[in-house]
């Protein structure tokens, strides 16, 4: 029996190792990993499909930022960038998977920011050295981020968006309409794509 316990030990902490293992190759960190398994045991669900392009009439109307310490901009709000093309980037400075995200949302800031996109970061932290402000901006600095960064020390919108890992990518449309999303790194072409449709669209029934 003594055996028995030790062969089911080891195997449970193969599985493990596993699982965390995978969770961090899909931009899971161990609070991140922790908040899937909770959103799918409690029945949770993104906010759109992942890696489709809805149409407008299929896709929510975004939720609106939570109040948070805004870096490089005067706070934002979703009816106040109506008409603009809204990516919107779930991420924390400590988490490997977004760092290596920052590359290709730097370049869009770069390429469309003066054709009407606008990127708002939104610093949900993972451990507490993440929550203090004064180490975001430093970071923020530090990457050569330009771009406005909200914090969500509460995870206040993060749950808005029901957010399951970081980083995680929404792009709405210039009526505030979520109509992309993107978990973990890669998907950059339709990303991008997405992006210049949805800057060609009339922006129909702003409010």
């Amino acid at each position: 029996m003594h055996r028995q316990n030790v062969i089911a030990t080891g195997l449970l902490v193969v599985a493990s190792a596993f699982v965390i293992t995978a969770g961090y190759a899909k931009g899971l960190g161990p609070l991140g990993l922790l908040n899937a398994c909770v959103a799918r045991l409690t029945g949770g669900s993104q906010l759109v499909s992942s890696n489709s392009l809805m149409s407008e009439t299929e896709s929510p109307t975004a939720p609106e930022f939570a109040s948070g310490s805004w870096i490089n901009s005067a706070p934002l709000t979703l009816k106040g960038l109506r008409g603009r093309v809204v990516l919107v980037d779930f991420w924390t400075f400590g988490c490997y998977n977004c760092r290596n995200t920052l590359p290709f949302i730097k370049r869009w800031h770069e390429l469309y920011g003066d054709k009407g996109l606008t990127i708002v970061g939104v610093h949900s932290p993972e451990f507490d050295t993440e929550k203090k402000v004064e180490n975001v901006r430093r970071e923020v600095a530090s990457l050569g981020i330009r771009y406005p960064v909200v914090t969500d020390n509460d995870y206040e919108t993060w749950r808005a968006y029901r957010v399951e890992a970081w980083p995680t990518v929404f792009v709405l449309d210039k009526t505030g309409r979520v109509r992309w999303t993107h978990v973990g790194e890669g998907a950059y072409d339709e990303t991008d794509r997405t992006i210049q449709q949805l800057l060609m669209e009339d922006a129909k029934q702003i409010h």
